[in-house]
């Protein structure tokens, strides 16, 4: 049949992946760092994914396309949800409806989760709460209540070995890298520090120049929201020691 149904052009596509995020139907996935259209029976042709997109990459088109199955959609919807409690749920945890990858959740240290963790203790993770990309996060969630929020680059917890046991620990932890996800998050930081009881920031940052965006978004973020909190800032060399802190 002939319908609306969306376009991706992969030349403009950045690879942020929030058009698969926006995506409820999930027929939007990432292959190789560019956003396709996996199922055609999956999409709706309402278009949520449009706005989501920072590069203006997707568009709507009138084609012969699969007709849109909503009993399909609905049915690997639950199989979704039902993998993601079964890897993640704890007991006493509740997991809501919704985008398995956005849902938000507070995690407790679980010293046994592997035989790794039995056998040394900097195996065992100290990640508190989902999600950690600073753009997936919700504004109010729970866990920000009281929290010290540490504000990591992606790349600075494969960098230094111990991130989870000397930086981790006891934190709220929050994961971005402005360079590559194309996000201002400025504005998002600011709300969460705004409307929650944050006691401490904690930047991690590489020693890469750009890196000094995330350092910068941080401390817009603690301007902007009116509230005077005591922050600090930590800097990761390349080969993976703590240079400044």
């Amino acid at each position: 049949m002939k319908r609306r149904i969306i376009h991706i052009d992969e030349e403009k596509c950045n690879g942020c992946g929030l058009c698969a995020d926006a995506c409820h139907e999930g027929a939007i996935g990432m292959v190789e760092g560019k956003a396709k259209l996996l199922r055609e029976d999956y999409c709706d042709g309402l278009g949520d994914c449009l706005p989501a997109c920072p590069a203006g990459a997707i568009s709507f088109e009138e084609r012969e396309a699969a007709p849109y199955d909503e009993k399909a959609v609905m049915e690997n919807k639950q199989r979704l949800q039902e993998e993601f409690q079964k890897k993640i749920q704890r007991p006493g945890m509740e997991i809501p409806k919704g985008c398995p990858g956005s849902q938000s959740g507070a995690i407790q240290p679980q010293g046994e989760n592997s035989a790794r963790a039995a056998e040394s203790a900097s195996a065992i993770s100290q990640l508190r709460q989902w999600p950690v990309q600073i753009k997936l996060a919700p504004v109010n969630a729970p866990y920000f209540q009281g929290a010290k929020l540490l504000i990591a680059a992606d790349c600075t917890a494969y960098a230094y070995g111990a991130f989870h046991e000397y930086f981790m620990k006891d934190h709220i932890t929050l994961i971005g890298c402005p360079k590559l996800d194309s996000v201002d998050y400025a504005q998002k930081l600011t709300e969460i520090i705004k409307n929650n009881e944050i006691k401490s920031v904690k930047i991690v940052r590489m020693e890469v120049p750009c890196c000094g965006g995330l350092e910068h978004v941080v401390k817009t973020a603690l301007k902007d929201s009116g509230k005077f909190i005591p922050w600090s800032v930590a800097v990761i060399s390349t080969d993976g020691n703590i240079i400044d802190e």
